[in-house]
């Protein structure tokens, strides 16, 4: 089935500090107000700034365009900002406890949609390759846009919330396994069963180095850097903590968001996570609501005019949906809300655009076929904020907080 969608044109590039400042302007600001919209009608505050984010891309107004190298930096440090956060409020021994649910349901969440991605594009008269790149973008899961979401909501720290972001993390560890081995067969490289098991454990080992290191460090760290410091120097060390983190996991062949909230489940340990909360607090209201404007950026509507796109893109939404929901049934003996755990790794986001962009550079998959895997994450990464809602509603005024400082991912953060 071939699919031909002319290109969409990329916003024009600002030309210099001035027109870069109006464009953050128009972002942040849009960002805020869909926002706010959004609660009003009682809906998390990340979907309107995710439509503002459509509406603001090259295919509705023109004025954000994702690929644009500032823009890009921008959200990046965003959704690292953002996973620094979630690690500091996830209690990593609540987080162990959940652990076999997270790792079934992880493993079930991937093999699943791949299977069926890859047996659909082929039954729709797909070659075997764009057909593998397609299934390896079903096996996504934002965990940036799941966990904003259970934050607003109030419910970070329930045993559904848990599951999920554990899930998550190791959805996206083996989502990096998955990208890299891809990414080598793209380029015509042979795959051999040592190569794929070194990626493997590098992925795996470098998550665990840091969390066993950590434990042992990071407390005496922080407290002697308190006892150095005023608060706000402890703030700039922990966030810088989460960049080297980040950092050390790219160069080891792991992936920066892993490696932030590693890092921010280090820091979770020490007494002093409430001060370093607020400081990242503070620091996300700016850079989190770019991240969710320049994934909605990326979306083009146009291409969902085209019926062919429409047929490719309803077969991948009712894929990515099923073998999401269906993982957050794997863990049988759990007794957590199943339907909450399946919904939370519905989203694609940004992750599954990641491998949709790589096959569409590679020139593996066609305008057409990375419109319809575009279609599949924006109704997936859309879905999931309004049901999660229905289905996990927020907490009640009178129960207790979370911990001060790091208690939630606010809607203007």
């Amino acid at each position: 089935m071939l699919l031909a969608v002319p290109p969409i044109q990329a916003a024009a590039a600002p030309q210099g500090v001035a027109e870069y400042l109006f464009l953050l302007a128009v972002m942040l600001a849009a960002a805020k107000i869909a926002g706010e919209l959004a609660e009003r009608i009682g809906q998390p505050a990340v979907l309107g700034e995710l439509l503002a984010g459509v509406a603001l891309g090259a295919s509705i107004l023109g004025v954000v365009d994702p690929a644009d190298p500032l823009i890009h930096l921008l959200a990046q440090f965003g959704v690292i900002i953002l996973l620094f956060e979630i690690g500091l409020e996830t209690d990593l021994r609540r987080l162990l406890r959940v652990g076999p649910a997270s790792s079934i349901v992880a493993i079930v969440g991937v093999v699943l949609p791949f299977g069926l991605g890859y047996a659909a594009l082929v039954g729709l008269g797909f070659p075997a390759l764009p057909a593998v790149v397609a299934g390896a973008a079903l096996t996504a899961t934002s965990v940036g846009i799941t966990a904003r979401v259970l934050s607003d909501l109030g419910r970070l720290h329930e045993p559904e919330s848990q599951i999920v972001l554990g899930a998550a993390v190791i959805d996206d560890v083996i989502g990096l396994i998955i990208l890299a081995v891809v990414a080598k067969a793209v380029a015509g490289a042979h795959l051999t069963l040592s190569g794929v098991a070194m990626t493997t454990a590098l992925a795996f080992g470098f998550l665990a180095a840091v969390l066993a290191v950590g434990t042992v460090a990071g407390p005496p760290l922080f407290r002697l850097l308190a006892r150095l410091s005023r608060e706000e120097t402890l703030a700039t060390m922990g966030l810088a903590l989460g960049f080297l983190v980040a950092y050390l996991a790219d160069i080891s062949g792991s992936a920066l968001i892993v490696g932030a909230f590693a890092a921010g489940l280090v820091v979770e340990r020490t007494p002093q996570a409430p001060v370093v909360g607020r400081g990242i607090v503070a620091l996300g209201q700016f850079f989190v609501p770019i991240f969710f404007v320049a994934v909605g950026a990326a979306v083009d509507v146009r291409s969902f005019l085209d019926p062919g796109v429409l047929t490719v893109g309803a077969a991948l939404i009712a894929v990515a949906i099923v073998g999401k929901v269906a993982a957050g049934y794997a863990p049988i003996w759990s007794t957590a809300k199943k339907s909450v755990i399946g919904v939370g790794m519905m989203p694609r986001g940004e992750v599954g655009l990641i491998f949709a962009q790589m096959g569409l550079t590679a020139g593996v998959l066609s305008a057409g076929l990375f419109s319809a895997l575009t279609l599949m994450v924006m109704v997936t990464t859309f879905l999931a904020p309004p049901l999660l809602k229905i289905l996990f509603p927020p907490l009640g005024e009178g129960l207790p907080p979370p911990p001060e400082g790091v208690a939630k991912i606010t809607t203007e953060a």
